[in-house]
């Protein structure tokens, strides 16, 4: 609650949460917002048209305004906002990150929410675009993250898509850091989902000034509610500025920057589609579309954990290799440099990678390729070093991520026999490999 006082100026004023109201002297208008139960009760807290809440200290000239009364109320079930006739159904999966936190004042720190409903308070525009069933799968940073977190949410998925014929589309609230690998291993596990499926999150937790986390929620709640595009991406800010967001494609999406708002990008790929906070959607790419569900969707969940991703850089030891194949490991992606390349031929022997891969194959490791490049694509021809690499059994892996061929090796590994999994290394399953990168993309 406000202090007395002000709850007193609301009550005879006839103010209630999510008004349209104008402070003066501040000459500011917004919706108000109830009192964060962290915040000072003589704070009034303001939601502005950009969607950011500011605190505004109630002095004794302040004066509240009533514009008009709300579009919608700041009321919730337990487990999401009320359900209105003739809206969407969509089902919000929460997983934690920073979107699903805040900062905690006593200590200056940012903690998880408590509840996901507490998220959806501080965006009760969601219930003007779509009936959202909230649940709280797990909570943990995105760094914590491991396969089996992947595997329990490809289950939830296929689940809320067999039991609800009617569900819209899903969003799941997740951590930046990681996001791309769980948005690959979703692409693979549920195959040819009929709905989109939509990560999201946020760079900067929601009680920020700059936070992203209101405009990432809204415009993934827009794209899974009312666009035709069945497919698992991921839905963050296309800018700096809160212009659109952009859903990406899951197995090219990769997050290229700590801290902006627009980390995501798509790599070798554009963005399925833009998409405004209004919920205008403009597409920019192809996909796959939506149908009706039917039947039980059945995700192919097993993983192989003992795959590594290793890194070639000046004066790298090729020994790391002999180390995963000591640990018996099943698979190693490179992310080598250029084309994809990795020392074969220099004047010191103790650095050439040769021999070790040649050990890892012989040994049954399925080995790929990638670039740390990030852009464009691997070739096994151009070089004389790559063709060495390439005949003894290096698969490279077209125009992945390294990331994404990660992911994909591991569920390859665990669902298909080894020399299965080796061919369908560079073939495309999930969109994850294009024939041709266009010069824009």
């Amino acid at each position: 609650m406000y202090s007395k006082k002000i709850d007193e100026i609301l009550s005879e004023n006839k103010i209630m949460p999510g008004d349209l109201v104008k402070i003066e002297p501040d000459g500011i208008t917004g919706e108000i917002m109830p009192k964060p139960d962290s915040s000072d009760s003589c704070i009034l807290v303001i939601k502005l048209k950009n969607g950011y809440n500011i605190g505004i200290e109630f002095r004794p000239e302040t004066k509240i305004k009533k514009i008009r009364g709300a579009d919608f109320r700041f009321e919730f079930s337990g487990e999401g906002i009320s359900e209105v006739a003739g809206l969407p159904d969509i089902a919000l999966i929460y997983t934690g990150g920073t979107i699903g936190s805040k900062v905690d004042y006593k200590t200056g720190g940012v903690y998880m929410l408590i509840k996901p409903e507490e998220l959806l308070h501080e965006v009760p525009e969601l219930s003007l675009i779509a009936n959202i069933k909230v649940e709280n799968l797990f909570s943990i940073a995105s760094e914590d993250m491991t396969y089996t977190e992947w595997q329990k949410i490809a289950v939830r998925i296929s689940e809320l898509i067999t039991n609800n014929k009617d569900l819209r589309g899903i969003v799941i609230t997740h951590g930046t850091d990681t996001m791309h690998y769980t948005a690959s291993a979703l692409s693979f596990m549920l195959g040819d989902v009929p709905i989109p499926v939509v990560l999201t999150g946020s760079q900067r937790s929601s009680d920020r000034g700059s936070s992203d986390a209101f405009m990432n929620l809204v415009c993934a709640t827009h794209i899974a509610s009312k666009s035709d595009i069945a497919e698992v991406g991921i839905c963050m800010h296309n800018s700096s500025n809160d212009d659109f967001c952009a859903f990406i494609r899951g197995t090219k999406a990769r997050k290229m920057h700590t801290s902006r708002r627009d980390a995501f990008a798509a790599v070798n790929d554009k963005p399925m589609a833009l998409v405004s906070q209004s919920g205008d959607i403009e597409i920019t790419n192809g996909y796959k579309k939506r149908r009706s569900i039917g039947g039980q969707i059945k995700p192919r969940l097993e993983f192989e954990g003992k795959v590594a991703l290793v890194k070639v850089y000046p004066n790298s030891d090729p020994s790391i290799i002999d180390f995963y194949i000591e640990k018996k490991y099943a698979g190693i992606i490179i992310e080598g440099t250029g084309l994809g390349h990795a020392p074969v031929s220099g004047s010191h022997e103790e650095l050439r990678w040769t021999e070790s891969i040649k050990r890892a194959i012989d040994a049954g490791i399925i080995v790929g390729m990638t670039s740390q490049c990030i852009f464009g694509r691997t070739n096994p021809y151009v070089y004389r070093n790559l063709r060495i690499l390439s005949g003894l059994g290096v698969v490279y892996c077209e125009d992945m991520t390294p990331e994404t061929a990660y992911v994909k090796l591991g569920w390859l590994l665990g669902n298909f026999k080894k020399d299965e999994a080796r061919k369908m290394l560079n073939q495309n399953l999930a969109g994850e490999i294009k024939a041709r990168t266009e010069f824009e993309e």
